[in-house]
């Protein structure tokens, strides 16, 4: 296992002395900061396994910081310190996130103990997941990366309705994570160890879809040599995804409808019907009204499916959740890569933070994944997403002979655009750069904005 990189947030240079050293001899990867700005900064271009942060500092205490790093970076450890220990803060940390509270003056042996039981915990948990995806059996409800207002009513939704068994919608751009949210709601719910099954309704020929869905006898059609479940009987006892569900034809629409009503299947050529035990979630990247609408899908089917509702947001609608986004992303490639990608650099993120991504979660993922195969090792930088260095500037393209445009004014445009998407927000602008508020102020009087 490679070294754990360890970020220390305290303002006393005595506590910063001590832990470096401890923490440096004990094996562990070592940075030090005094304020929980300063902390924020450096986690923006880096990752970190764990950090011990003091809960008094100037400008930003423990708490807020501790809010912060979590909107950020879901599965970093943070383990909170404070010389003036009370039952109401720890319990307030620990309510927080933080995964554990030390009284000051520390006790090195007690840390040390602490340190190593959070590192193996972590590291045992990594390998199940790596182990799982291997396999093919992704865990949703942890893919669920973000704490926006957006998803944490996503969640919410997730949790009430999991165990109830019925239908559900979701709607959203392609690419937004409609099928993790599909499989966080079988995983949570009774039917978690049952089967899940996600078809995408686009991408089976009209001629097969019947026998697709419900299978099929021996003889039924030419080719036809044996028996088949079918999906639905496949998903017995668990859940079936239908993506695009506005794409099937009509009259399997109709057929869908009235499984969904009666709970059983009859096989292509087969005079029998077979009960079918199934949930059945749907979803479509058109709004379901409008789908309705122009008759891609039938309204009494809409109305069967529509009982619970969920939409999910495209990634301009919920940008503070970019850096958690990427920071879930490096984890997964360092793990599937075998690499130690710190993170990005200010210039990458900031066109990160720029972009709108059509393509959502998906190309996102795609952007840092081609990076990696690359060959990235250090520092993802925007030499390392060229085809987002194009299609970032609004400029005419470079002619011949043209010079090319120089940094600063790459980050005024940068800059400026985030404050337009900000709606002229310079503390969410400057977090979303990777910025401090000091910086982007100073940057807004040399550009004559202030």
């Amino acid at each position: 296992m490679d070294a754990p990189r360890i970020l220390v947030v305290d303002d006393e240079e005595s506590i910063q002395t001590l832990l470096r050293e401890a923490l440096t001899a004990w094996g562990y990867r070592v940075s030090c900061v005094g304020t929980g700005r300063e902390a924020l900064e450096a986690m923006q271009g880096r990752l970190f396994d764990l950090a011990l942060v003091d809960i008094r500092m100037p400008e930003m205490d423990g708490l807020t910081f501790l809010r912060e790093v979590k909107k950020r970076d879901e599965s970093i450890e943070v383990v909170i310190m404070t010389g003036y220990p009370t039952v109401a803060t720890a319990v307030e940390a620990l309510k927080e996130g933080a995964s554990d509270y030390l009284p000051k003056p520390l006790m090195m042996d007690e840390l040390r103990h602490l340190m190593t039981g959070l590192m193996e915990r972590r590291f045992l948990r990594s390998e199940v997941t790596l182990l799982r995806s291997r396999l093919g059996e992704e865990l949703s409800v942890n893919e669920l990366v973000g704490n926006s207002p957006a998803m944490r009513q996503i969640k919410e939704v997730i949790a009430k309705v999991a165990m109830a068994d019925s239908p559900v919608l979701i709607e959203g751009e392609s690419g937004t994570g409609k099928e993790l949210v599909a499989g966080a709601i079988h995983r949570l719910s009774a039917r978690g160890k049952g089967p899940f099954i996600p078809v995408n309704c686009s991408a089976i020929p009209a001629d097969l879809i019947e026998s697709e869905f419900f299978g099929h006898v021996r003889g039924a059609f030419s080719g036809a040599v044996a028996d088949a479940l079918g999906l639905f009987r496949s998903a017995h006892g668990g859940t079936i995804f239908l993506d695009e569900i506005a794409e099937l034809p009509p009259a399997l629409q109709a057929k869908l409808l009235r499984v969904l009503q009666e709970m059983e299947v009859r096989p292509v050529g087969s005079t029998k019907a077979y009960s079918v035990s199934v949930r059945v979630i749907a979803a479509t990247n058109k709004p379901l009204e409008e789908a309705v609408k122009d008759g891609s899908l039938r309204q009494d089917l809409f109305y069967r499916l529509n009982v619970v509702r969920i939409r999910t947001p495209p990634i301009r609608e919920r940008r503070e959740d970019l850096p958690g986004l990427i920071a879930h992303l490096l984890r997964r490639f360092n793990q599937r890569f075998r690499r130690e990608v710190s993170g990005t650099s200010p210039e990458a993120f900031a066109a990160l933070s720029a972009y709108d991504f059509p393509g959502n979660v998906r190309e996102l993922e795609n952007l840092i994944e081609r990076a990696y195969a690359m060959g990235v090792r250090d520092q993802i930088t925007l030499a390392d997403l060229p085809s987002l260095s194009f299609t970032l500037s609004t400029r005419p393209a470079v002619v011949p002979g043209q010079s090319l445009p120089t940094l600063a004014e790459v980050e005024k445009e940068l800059i400026l655009r985030a404050l337009a998407i900000h709606k002229n927000d310079k503390e969410q602008s400057a977090r979303a750069l990777g910025l401090s508020r000091r910086t982007i102020y100073r940057r807004l009087k040399e550009y004559g904005v202030l």
